[in-house]
C-alpha cells in the first residue's frame, strides 16, 4: 500500500497546521509550531501489524519521529485511552490521542528577569556590558537564562523587534559591550552599518606567546571538517571570509610562559573569529578550552577576551557613537598576575 492510500484511511482532528505561516514559526528540526491542542486519530485496518511511532510519524508528518517518540515515553500519547508504547504494534482499530508539548525552542522566547549593565539607552538603542557566562541568544542546550530572555523582561516591547533587537552576539565566555536595537528601523540601520563594516569593535585579548606588534589576519572561517562544534581557518567554499587586525599592547608572563595583551579590531564577525584567527596564526587565548592547549586552560576558567569599545553612527541622530568597557574583575586579575598594566 502506498502513503497516500493509508492516510486516507484516517480520521485526523484538530491539527491546526493550514492556520500556520511557515516562515519565523519553524523550529530548528523544521516542525512547524501548531497550536497546543489534542490530535485524535483513529487508526484503521491498513495499519495492522505496524510499529506504533511509525504510523504516527506517517499521520502527523508535521511532527518528527523523534518528537513524537519523546512524546509517547512522556505519556503524552494514549492508545484507547492507555498510556502508549512507542515499539508497539498497532491492530488497526484503535483510537489515538497526542497531547502536542511545546519544545523548549518554542518557549525560549520569554522573559526572563536578569540583571542587566546598561552602558547606554535612548530612544533607539541599549549598549549592554556583558558578563561572562551570559548566553546571547537562545539555542540547543541554553533555552532560557539568556541575555535575550533578560532583555524581552527589561522592555517587553522587544517582542516586536526580530531576536529582541539583538543585532550581533558574543560568545558565551566573552565579556563586554554589544549593540541591541530597540526599533525595526533602528535595527535594520545598525546591520547595514554591520555589513558595510563601518561598527568599530575593539577587543582585549590575552593570549600565549609574542605576536609581532602588530598585523592582520585575512583568512575565511568556516566549520571544522571533523569537529562541527569549532571552527577553523578553511579554504572549503562555504566558508566566510573574514579580518581581523591585531597590535600587541603589551607582553608578561604566566606560569612562566610569555603571554601578550593584545587588542583586536573586527571588520567581519564570525562565530569564535579572534579566537580561530589568533590559534591560527600560533598565539591562541589563555583560557580557551575550545582552541587552545589543554594542559594550560587551568590557568583561567574562560577565553581571556572582552569587547572593550565599540563605536558606530546613531541610527537616529547620524551621531558617531563610542562606548568603552573596563576589564572585568576575572581579567583584571589575570593581568595582574602576568605583570601586566590594564589599558585605560
Amino acid at each position: 500500500m502506498s502513503p497516500d492510500q493509508s492516510n486516507s484511511a484516517h480520521t485526523n482532528v484538530a491539527v491546526g497546521i493550514d492556520d500556520v505561516e511557515a516562515s519565523d514559526d519553524e523550529d530548528v528540526s523544521g516542525e512547524l509550531i501548531v497550536p497546543m491542542v489534542p490530535i485524535q486519530l483513529a487508526l484503521s485496518p491498513l495499519d495492522c501489524g505496524v510499529r506504533l511511532d511509525k504510523v504516527l510519524s506517517r499521520l502527523v508528518p508535521q511532527y518528527s519521529r523523534s518528537r513524537l517518540q519523546q512524546w509517547i515515553d512522556a505519556g503524552h500519547v494514549t492508545v484507547d485511552g492507555v498510556a502508549a508504547r512507542a515499539k508497539a504494534t498497532v491492530f488497526g482499530d484503535e483510537h489515538v490521542t497526542i497531547s502536542p508539548q511545546a519544545a523548549p525552542e518554542e518557549l525560549a522566547f520569554h522573559p526572563e528577569a536578569m540583571d542587566l549593565h546598561i552602558v547606554h539607552e535612548d530612544a533607539a538603542l541599549l549598549v549592554i556590558d556583558k558578563s561572562a557566562g551570559v548566553v546571547v541568544h537562545p539555542a540547543a542546550g541554553n533555552w532560557s537564562g539568556t541575555l535575550l530572555n533578560g532583555l524581552l523582561h527589561y522592555l517587553p516591547a522587544l517582542g516586536g523587534v526580530p531576536r529582541a533587537g539583538i543585532v550581533h552576539r558574543l560568545d558565551k565566555d566573552t565579556s563586554g559591550l554589544l549593540v541591541v536595537a530597540k526599533s525595526l528601523i533602528a535595527q535594520t540601520d545598525l546591520v547595514r552599518q554591520l555589513q558595510a563594516k563601518t561598527v568599530k569593535r575593539e577587543y582585549l585579548a590575552l593570549v600565549w606567546g609574542t605576536p609581532q606588534g602588530s598585523g592582520k589576519v585575512d583568512a575565511a572561517i568556516g566549520r571544522h571538517h571533523r569537529d562541527r562544534v569549532r571552527m577553523a581557518v578553511s579554504e572549503n567554499a562555504t566558508a566566510k571570509p573574514a579580518v581581523t587586525h591585531f597590535e600587541r599592547l603589551a607582553a608578561g608572563s604566566l606560569d612562566g610562559r610569555a603571554v601578550s595583551l593584545m587588542r583586536c579590531q573586527l571588520e567581519t564577525g564570525r562565530t569564535h573569529q579572534i579566537r580561530v584567527h589568533m590559534q591560527s596564526i600560533g598565539f591562541a587565548l589563555v583560557g580557551d578550552a575550545l582552541y587552545g592547549k589543554q594542559h594550560l586552560t587551568t590557568v583561567f576558567p574562560r577565553q581571556a577576551l572582552h569587547a572593550w569599545r565599540l563605536g558606530l553612527v546613531h541610527p537616529v541622530s547620524g551621531r558617531q557613537c563610542e562606548w568603552s568597557s573596563a576589564l572585568p574583575a576575572d581579567f583584571a586579575a589575570l593581568l595582574t598576575r602576568a605583570a601586566i598594566a590594564a589599558p585605560t
